[in-house]
């Protein structure tokens, strides 16, 4: 098409020069003829009659070469773009076409795509009736959800949210204020809400659990056994407890292997026990008031009682002095449970909910663990396990007891050049005893109460909390110790052990498995950031943030700014519409009449808002991990960028845009407005000059966009921005 067009304009000059050279040409031939019968004109009459002929009649075959290349030519491009548009998008017609034969053309094209039309109705409602039965059950699954007192929310392997539900939603979604921080989506991260750490060592703990279950004679290897349990912190200040379930895929199917079986992602149940929690430590709480307030008046009153009931011939002043103890001393104990009780309501400590792990599950993890943190450096660590006890089940913070032993080794092979450490884990009547323990190096006993007692720093890793601190949290007591015959040194550490749990979870197994009903639409299970670049990813798997911006005026590099800013996420081809950012910005400044004629938000409407410095770290945290749409982005990444430094926030995101993309697609139209697009593409256009308004449009024209860029050739980020980059369009400045 392009080559034809510059093949068009290259004839266009050519006939233009030998029209003229030809009228040149003939007016000399007639101003010699004329001159030899009038008796001659001047050479100044004569060139000025060549020019002006020649003037005029390039210009009349310019106008007439000119409509028809505008007919023939142009017109045709234009067709070939609209068809292009409404090829790919059902419902659509070519506009009716200005000559004869485009129009006939036109004509059977549009029977053409009404015939198509009618065909994809036809598929579609057999489609319909297919899938009637699976949207009921998602139905049932969408109720059941909405009335769980429990958080749920399903992940794949690299975290990224497949399904939640409404009460995931407002539990972890809440800022430390209270407010929606909107940290919760299909296709975000978990680890916007959870330690990754954290997660990761629960997947550990899955994954070496099911390892070591397939491995065993007679068991099933579908029907795994396996979870995870851990308590953690929201940013709101509640305590949360997760269990984490594996789930599983068929054979072959891509993800972490497992005995045949891969874990393509898990599934968090979470239950808030604030107010267990706390109702737990005002119950300790009461009661260790009470031991310590009643051992004092209790002692007096059995020694009271005592020399009343041993001299029973005590003097009578004597005898009422004892009895005045007693009535003082049962006072005292009244007054003390009833201050108890009054006292009941208050928050008197902070209790650490703990979970039960299998001992050697915990061994295996902690030495993976600090093998590799070990290898990583200089000189290599060695990590051997002996004398493990693979019946004793710990009750234990098992992330904290995992950093602690770690911490421990680590400094051990940095200051000391330890190259080899052994964990050993034994019961001990009620309790069990794991050994950090290494052969021909001592410490002293100094350094060695020091590195219990610092804050544990590995690496890049930093943690406020001691080795003390987490052996305490778990009831349980460390020390160091030298063994001078064996050459040994060890750190000891006591906890409690617990009862072998009775009833274990079963994992949850594929859909494909006929285990449960296929109730889901779970491609992004199959997504995986790890495995190649953001440039070079298909710009069909990318999460988007689709955004707009209502200003003051249109000169941010002036003083203008920010007073709306609406936003939606485009996941898995999906514009989600119920995950949105809305929010009106204080500007602290007048409004002109001329944009308040615009977009009609008012003075009065912004008052009391939050300012740009708050609203754009929360919005900031919306567009984590996903690409930047906007149309004439340009104009609001300006905005964006001249207040990184006022809100401590930057948008480096990548960004695409709509006005960039419709001139790759469309470079023959006249215009690139979002609402010239909208109609070309069929988008239905409402909200207009609102950002939320104007964000939703510019989402659909987006998905719009995406087949048409693929049927160009145009398939990944990369591609998409190198286009938009070559358009005039982009040389636009703010």
């Amino acid at each position: 098409m392009k080559a034809t067009r510059q093949l068009c304009r290259a004839a266009l000059l050519a006939g233009l020069f030998v029209l003229a050279v030809v009228l040149a040409a003939a007016t000399l031939m007639w101003v010699t003829e004329a001159d030899g019968r009038a008796g001659g004109w001047s050479a100044e009459g004569r060139i000025f009659v060549l020019l002006l002929l020649t003037l005029a009649g390039a210009g009349g075959a310019y106008l007439v070469i000119a409509g028809w290349y505008a007919r023939y030519v142009n017109g045709p491009l234009r067709m070939a773009e609209d068809l292009a548009a409404v090829a790919t998008h059902s419902g659509l017609r070519l506009p009716e076409q200005v000559t004869p034969e485009l129009r006939t053309l036109g004509q059977a094209a549009n029977q053409l795509l009404a015939a198509r039309d009618a065909l994809e109705r036809d598929v579609a409602e057999r489609v319909r009736e297919a899938r009637a039965s699976l949207e009921e059950e998602r139905s049932r699954l969408a109720a059941l959800m909405a009335d769980l007192s429990q958080s749920v929310v399903v992940c794949n392997l690299d975290g990224r949210v497949l399904l939640y539900n409404q009460r995931a939603k407002q539990e972890l979604s809440a800022g430390p204020d209270g407010s929606n921080g909107e940290l919760l989506g299909l296709g975000r991260s978990i680890y916007t809400v959870f330690d990754r750490a954290l997660i990761e060592h629960a997947l550990e703990r899955l994954q070496s659990a099911s390892r070591d279950a397939g491995g065993e004679a007679g068991v099933d290897r579908k029907k795994l056994l396996g979870s995870a349990q851990f308590v953690t912190a929201t940013r709101a200040g509640r305590l949360l407890r997760a269990h984490m379930s594996p789930v599983l895929g068929s054979d072959g199917q891509p993800g972490a292997q497992v005995a045949g079986l891969s874990i393509t992602g898990f599934v968090l149940v979470l239950d808030d026990v604030t107010s267990t929690n706390e109702r737990h430590a005002r119950r300790d709480a009461l009661i260790q008031s009470l031991i310590e307030g009643g051992r004092g008046p209790l002692g007096s009153l059995r020694a009271a009682a005592e020399m009343l009931s041993d001299f029973s011939d005590m003097p009578a002043q004597q005898r009422d002095r004892f009895l005045g103890v007693i009535r003082d001393e049962a006072s005292v104990l009244s007054t003390q449970f009833e201050t108890a009780a009054a006292a009941f309501s208050n928050d008197l400590r902070e209790r650490w909910l703990l979970e039960e792990i299998l001992g050697a599950e915990l061994v295996e993890v902690a030495a993976r663990r600090i093998a590799e943190r070990g290898n990583a450096g200089q000189h290599k660590l060695a990590v051997k396990s002996e004398q493990i006890d693979d019946g004793l089940w710990l009750r234990v913070d098992s992330f904290g007891l995992l950093q602690a032993l770690s911490y421990l080794a680590l400094r051990l092979q940095d200051e000391y050049e330890v190259r080899e450490v052994r964990l050993s884990l034994q019961r001990s009547g009620h309790l069990a005893q794991l050994d950090l323990y290494w052969t021909g190096t001592f410490l002293n006993n100094e350094a060695a109460m020091i590195w219990l007692q610092d804050p544990m720093n590995i690496g890049s890793e930093s943690s406020p909390l001691s080795v003390v601190d987490v052996i305490e949290r778990c009831n349980g007591e460390i020390w160091f110790q030298r063994e001078r015959v064996s050459h040994r040194a060890f750190f000891r550490t006591m906890l409690p052990a617990a009862e072998a749990p009775k009833d274990l979870p079963r994992a949850i197994i594929s859909a494909a498995e006929g285990e449960r009903p296929e109730f889901y639409d779970f491609d992004i299970f199959h997504w995986s950031g790890g495995s190649h670049e953001l440039d070079d990813r298909p710009l069909a798997e990318l999460s988007y943030t689709v955004f707009d911006t209502e200003t003051t005026g249109l000169e941010p590099s002036a003083g203008d700014e920010i007073i709306q800013i609406g936003a939606t996420r485009i996941v898995n081809r999906r514009l989600l519409r119920h995950e949105c950012f809305d929010q009106l910005v204080d500007p602290k400044r007048p409004l002109s009449q001329q944009s308040v004629k615009v977009h009609g938000i008012t003075r009065e409407m912004l008052t009391g808002q939050p300012v740009i410095a708050t609203v754009l770290p929360t919005f900031h945290a919306f567009c984590a991990d996903t690409v930047l749409v906007g149309h004439n982005a340009a104009f609001d990444m300006r905005f964006l960028q001249l207040k990184e430094r006022q809100s401590g926030v930057r948008f480096d995101h990548p960004v695409l845009d709509t006005l960039l993309l419709s001139a790759v697609l469309q470079p023959n139209q006249n215009t690139h407005r979002l609402e010239a697009i909208a109609e070309r593409l069929g988008v239905s256009v409402f909200g207009r000059h609102t950002a939320l308004g104007d964000a939703m449009v510019t989402g659909e024209v987006f998905l719009k966009m995406l087949p048409l860029l693929a049927e160009m050739g145009i398939t990944t980020l990369r591609q998409a921005r190198e286009a938009s980059e070559r358009t005039y369009h982009a040389r636009l400045r703010y």
